[in-house]
């Protein structure tokens, strides 16, 4: 009870969209790859815990999906949002699931780079990929006055415009353990791995609104995955659509280098949120003292004049 609905490949949610394979598994929900019956298409269905918590969650999730929904008749740059187009509550063996339907994209951007890694992705793209992120942020930040909250290589998803591109990223998700994408090698059968020459071709959209809050009604004071946690939220101070920028700023140079900007790493006397600061000051310099010293453990690490 609580816990995640055990999904079986085949069964039919609502009486409209029937599970054809497992997208992926996280602390929240399972998402699931579905042909929705009704519209003859393929969809995503995140189905998330029965915990009461979760359901709360959720409630705040489909919140901010409406916004962006609305939003979205004002201004094109909502595209870069992926989109919401059903959500639903079922019963099941472990309790009440909410479930969201969202359009089946691609994979994740941390695919694509794991076939990458050694060298980051080509900057053309990196660069063409960061400018709909960006346009994605705008239009969260000013149109829905929504912080994401946790931009990480996961939660941006790839695209295709084209329909064979599209069905070729589809291809490439392997049904039980998420199949990387990437270049073609030798022995790859060439039916479903994606070439060089299709990289510029692919879109990207920010996904996953479930930590995502208002920029006037934040819901936690600790947000975003560590390695791309802003110095703000590390201090424990108020944080806005800034954060979300920072966030973009260490995705940028890692979809570029390959590496990680920071992997802050705790030690025997001091925590992993200590080292992420100090590595933030050994690579920009010094905090401004009317940030350091407003740190609730200014003390301990910085002297008078900051």
């Amino acid at each position: 009870t609580g816990g995640h609905h055990p999904v079986r490949e085949g069964e039919v949610f609502n009486t409209r969209y029937q599970a054809l394979c497992e997208l992926g598994c996280g602390a929240f929900a399972t998402v699931w790859l579905c042909q929705d019956m009704r519209r003859k298409k393929q969809v995503a269905v995140k189905v998330l815990k029965s915990r009461a918590s979760f359901a709360e969650a959720a409630q705040d999730e489909v919140a901010l999906l409406r916004c962006v929904s609305s939003m979205k008749k004002k201004d094109r740059a909502g595209e870069n949002i992926v989109c919401l187009l059903d959500d639903f509550r079922m019963i099941g063996e472990n309790g009440f699931h909410i479930r969201l339907v969202f359009e089946a994209l691609g994979p994740s951007l941390r695919c694509l780079m794991g076939n990458y890694a050694a060298q980051g992705l080509p900057l053309p793209f990196v660069k063409k990929s960061l400018q709909q992120v960006l346009a994605g942020l705008q239009f969260l930040h000013k149109r829905c006055r929504i912080i994401h909250a946790d931009i990480k290589p996961e939660n941006i998803l790839l695209y295709g415009r084209d329909k064979n591109l599209q069905r070729l990223l589809l291809d490439t998700l392997d049904c039980s353990q998420r199949a990387d994408v990437g270049r073609k090698g030798p022995g790859d059968d060439p039916g479903n791995r994606l070439e060089d020459s299709d990289l510029m071709g692919i879109e990207v959209k920010i996904a996953d609104l479930g930590n995502a809050c208002w920029t006037y009604k934040p819901f936690s004071k600790e947000i975003q995955t560590q390695p791309y946690r802003a110095l703000e939220v590390l201090l424990g101070l108020d944080y806005s659509t800034p954060a979300d920028i920072w966030s973009t700023g260490c995705l940028a140079f890692e979809m570029a280098t390959g590496e990680c900007l920071f992997d802050p790493q705790p030690g025997k006397y001091f925590s992993r949120d200590d080292d992420h600061v100090a590595r933030i000051i050994e690579l920009l310099g010094r905090v401004p003292p009317q940030i350091a010293l407003s740190w609730n453990k200014s003390t301990k690490f910085f002297s008078r004049p900051g």
